[in-house]
Parts: C-alpha cells; structure tokens; sequence
C-alpha cells in the first residue's frame, strides 16, 4: 500500500476536482475531522440501537425511540456550529409517552434554556446546533400518520385485552371512537354483543301467580379475526349484522331493565314494564317483554312481545312472542303460555330457550301449582371468561314451588319476586299468591365491542 503526502490537493484544469473511482468508498481516517464540506442535514441513522432508557447523543447521528413501555429522555450533546441530531418514534407511541430532549448545560433549544418534547405519535424531528443564541433549531419535523395501520386504534368504555384482542365493555351510554382504522379490510370488522334490558315480572294479584319478564335481546357478532368461543347465536353468517368500522365516533346506548310494576290491580293495564333496547352502529337489540299480571281493565293478562317474550299470568293466556322485531338469529324466545285451570303463571323467555308454561294443578283452588321456570340464555367468552346472558324471570306460583329464574340472570318468581341481574339483560321474576310485594324488575343491558389491536 502507498501513501501520499500532501499539503493540498488542487485540479489541474476545469472546476471538478474528483477524488475516488466508480464504487470506492472515500473515508476519513480514525480521529480526523472535516471542515469546508459543510452538512445538508443528514445523520446516520443508528438503526442497530434501539433506544429504550435515558441516553445521550452524539453528534452526527440519527436515532429510534421506543417509548411504548414508558417515557425516554435524551440528552443532547455539547453546542457545537453545525452540530447535527435526529429522533424518530420507533412505535408512534410518542403520542401515550413522549420524547423528552434536555440541552447540554447552558446551550439553548429554539432560544429557550428548557427541555423540548416530541408528543405526537409518529413524530421524528433533525436539530442542528447553531450559536450560543439560538443553540439547537429543529430544522425538518415530521409525523408517519400515514403510514399503512395494520389494526384498529380506538377508545371508549372500559378497556381490556385478551391476547391479541382489546376488549371495550359498555355497561351504560358512552361513545366508541375508532382514531385509526386498519389497513387490513378484514381487522376492521369488529366483534360485538349487543344486550338489551330485560322485562320486569307482572304486577303481582292476590289471586294467582304473576308471569316472568323476558330477558333482553341477544345479539352477538364473531369476527374471525379475534378468536374466542362465542354463544351459538353467533350471527357472523349474515353479512347484514356485521360491523365494519371507520374512523369515526360510534354512540353507544346500554338499555335499562323494565321497572317492577306498583303491586295489585289497578291501573291502566297490570303487565310488567319492557326493558329498553342497546345499540351499537346498525345492530339494536330490543329490550325483554313484560310478564303478564292482573289489572282491573283486563288488558295486562298476556306476556309482552320484546327481545324475549314476557310469560303469561294464571291462566288460560297466551304467551309473549320472542324476537320482536324480527332478526336473524333470533335474538331471543318466546315467553311461556298459562293453560286453563291453573292459578300459576308462566316464565318469560331467554335467549336460548322458550319459558316454560304455568303447571295446571290438580284439585284447584289447593292442589299444587307450581310456577313456569324462566327460558335459560346462552353463553359468551367476548369478554376474555364465559358469562350467561338474556335468562327469562320466573313465573310466580298459586301452590308448590315459584318459577326459577333462566341461566343468563334471570330473576326467580317470589314474594318479592328478584330482579334480573344487571348487565346480563335477565328479565324479572314474578309474583306469587298470595300477593305481599313486588315483581321483580329487568337487569340492564351490555355492549362489548372486541378486535385485534396488536
């Protein structure tokens, strides 16, 4: 290997001096420094050193930061004209936990002696040193917003995640806010389920039982991007209950359980009130029907139509009808019917199953009679562990046992009857003979929206 000694290097002819062949590198040596080239501000960037903790810069060199598990501070190197650094937010967290720059001693960001901070997801920024005035001016900054979002980014009601899948629990009105939507069409399609409030039992008489509330409407969709063992009411098959999201606020209204009606006859009509319905996007669910009870007009007898059906009073009366209005899958079931010759009343319906009738009894007005039992509902894991939803309530009893509440929260018939349980969409039990209390009111309703996040 040769070695040239010079003090200067100049052209002999013309204004291009070239130094180097085709596909040489030229390189400083170890410990030398340039000047007169001047800098068009770049950095090399320090792919290979990701950094996570406190650190500090060097001139000349560009630098990725991880802040998803917590807020990073850099400290800049000693002032020096000409100076050059940048940053850049490795997981566009910057945004949940920023990028904190502290100057060296004295020297000054944009003319202020203060730390400076890069808060925006996605946000990289280049300073470069200028003088003891100024110090460190950001000279180019920008934000990878558009970067392509493989999943959905998004905020509302109680947050959770299971596995790969964040899960957002509503258990009142609240707003789902989608910020980014994914690039991947297929993330995009969310699951959800969406339970209406239950129906409250029948207005309690004191001569027979008082028919069950049915249970909220059930409605779920399973993406098959965010896998969990959804209830066999899966409604993914009909394209029409789907949810495909977009980058927008999606109101969400959680429906609360039909209030327990006063107790006695009396009044307009003795039916128990309906619960009131949920909704998410395009999906609603139609709250649970009232149970059926006695009043002085003769006009409250029946179950109620609704989500489930609500059951009938003592009999002969007819049954709630479920699924009202009409979706498929069903988003619930009938009510049970009071056959002729019987003081006990029926159970409201469940999500998975219709309630039961009023037991006609043998040797009326003392032979036993037994309460119908509520419809049981139907189980989902949405929410990361399985939980039964849309039970009907309990039929209320003329002798023998009271009508036991369905699976899913349904209320079991009584002296009080018991309310559904809240959050689950169960309808409301019944009241017995002889009457001393109220029927029991509808659970409120529930909205889970889950999707793949990461």
């Amino acid at each position: 290997m040769s070695k040239v000694e010079v003090n200067e290097i100049d052209k002999q002819s013309g204004s291009t001096l070239t130094i180097g062949g085709s596909g040489t590198t030229v390189q400083l040596g170890t410990g030398a420094s340039q000047t007169g080239f001047g800098r068009e501000g770049s950095v090399n960037w320090q792919t290979g050193s990701i950094k996570t903790t406190t650190f500090t810069a060097a001139n000349g060199e560009g630098y990725f930061v991880d802040t998803s598990s917590g807020g990073v501070t850099v400290n800049l190197p000693a002032g020096t004209a000409g100076a050059i650094v940048a940053f850049a937010d490795y997981t566009r967290t910057f945004g949940t936990n920023q990028l904190t720059i502290s100057p060296n001693g004295s020297n000054k960001i944009g003319g202020i002696a203060a730390d400076a901070f890069l808060d925006v997801d996605g946000q990289s920024a280049t300073f470069v040193f200028v003088d003891a005035t100024e110090g460190w001016i950001n000279v180019q900054e920008t934000q990878t917003s558009q970067i392509g979002n493989a999943f959905i980014q998004a905020s509302g009601g109680t947050e959770s995640t299971s596995g790969n899948c964040k899960i957002h629990t509503f258990t009142g009105p609240g707003t789902f806010t989608v910020a980014k939507i994914a690039c991947v069409a297929a993330n995009n399609v969310v699951s959800h389920l969406v339970i209406a409030g239950g129906g409250a039992g029948g207005t309690p008489t004191g001569s027979g039982g008082s028919g069950g509330g049915g249970a909220g409407g059930f409605r779920e969709v399973k993406s098959p991007t965010t896998p969990y063992t959804a209830s066999p009411l899966d409604g993914y098959s009909c394209a029409p209950n789907r949810v495909t999201v977009t980058a927008t606020a999606f109101p969400i209204t959680v429906g609360g359980g039909g209030a327990a009606p006063s107790p006695g006859p009396g009044g307009a009509c003795g039916a128990g009130n309906s619960g009131n319905p949920s909704t998410f996007s395009t999906v609603t669910s139609a709250g649970g029907g009232g149970g059926g009870g006695k009043d002085s007009a003769g006009c409250g007898d029946n179950g109620v139509a609704g989500g489930s059906g609500g059951g009938a009073r003592y009999g002969p009366r007819t049954a709630g009808a479920g699924n009202t209005p009409p979706v498929s899958p069903a988003q619930g079931q009938n009510g049970g019917a009071s056959p002729s010759q019987t003081r006990s009343a029926a159970g409201g319906g469940g999500a998975g199953a219709v309630g039961s009738n009023g037991a006609p009894g043998s040797g009326y007005p003392t032979g036993s009679q037994p309460g119908g039992d509520g419809g049981d509902g139907v189980t989902s894991e949405i929410t990361a562990s399985p939980v039964s939803y849309s039970g009907g309530g309990g039929g209320g009893r003329y002798a023998g046992t009271n009508g036991a509440g369905g699976t899913g929260g349904g209320g079991t018939a009584g002296n009080p009857g018991t309310n559904g349980t809240d959050n689950t969409g169960g309808g409301g039990g019944g009241g017995s003979y002889p009457a001393s209390g109220t029927s029991g009111a509808g659970g409120s309703g529930i909205v889970v929206i889950r999707y793949k996040f990461q």
